[in-house]
C-alpha cells in the first residue's frame, strides 16, 4: 500500500509538471502542435521502454475489449483541454478542477460498476469527501480574489 501511495504521489507530481511544460510549449506553437508533440514524444518513449523491457511481448494483447484501444484518443482530449484550461485559468486552479473532476467521475464509475470495474457502494462519506475538495477549491479561488482586491 505504501508503494502504491508513493507511486500515486509521484504520478501527481508528473502530471502537474507535464501540464506546466505543455502550457509553455502551447505559448509558442499552439494547441494542436503541442498535443501532437507531447503525445508523439510519449509514443516514442513508451515504444522504446516497452521494447527494452518487454521485447516482442509488447505487441501481445490478449483478451482486450476493442474499445479499450481508443484510450489514446482520450489522451488527445486530455492534453488539448488541459493546455487550454491552464491558459485560461492558470495552472493551480485548472489542475485543481481537473483533479476534482477526475475524483468525481472515478467515484461515479466505481459506484455504477461501469467500464468493467467492480461495483463499489456509494456512501455519504465519499460524497462529503468530494464536496470538501470542491469547498477547498472555492476557498482557494475566492480567498485569493479578495486578497488581490485588498492589495489594489
Amino acid at each position: 500500500m505504501v508503494i502504491g501511495m508513493g507511486l500515486a504521489l509521484l504520478a501527481g507530481s508528473f502530471i502537474s509538471l507535464q501540464n506546466i511544460f505543455n502550457s509553455k510549449v502551447n505559448e509558442r506553437v499552439g494547441s494542436w502542435a503541442t498535443t501532437a508533440f507531447v503525445l508523439g514524444m510519449g509514443f516514442l518513449a513508451s515504444m522504446t521502454m516497452g521494447l527494452f523491457f518487454e521485447g516482442k511481448g509488447l505487441f501481445v494483447l490478449p483478451h482486450m475489449q476493442p474499445w479499450f484501444w481508443f484510450s489514446g484518443l482520450i489522451g488527445v482530449g486530455v492534453v488539448t483541454c488541459m493546455v487550454q484550461a491552464i491558459r485560461r485559468l492558470g495552472p493551480t486552479f485548472a489542475i485543481s478542477i481537473v483533479l476534482t473532476s477526475q475524483l468525481g467521475f472515478a467515484l461515479l464509475w466505481d459506484s455504477l460498476g461501469w467500464l468493467g470495474l467492480n461495483k463499489v457502494p456509494f456512501t455519504l462519506h465519499q460524497l462529503l469527501g468530494v464536496l470538501v475538495i470542491v469547498g477547498g477549491i472555492l476557498v482557494f479561488k475566492l480567498g485569493g480574489a479578495r486578497e488581490t482586491q485588498r492589495m489594489a
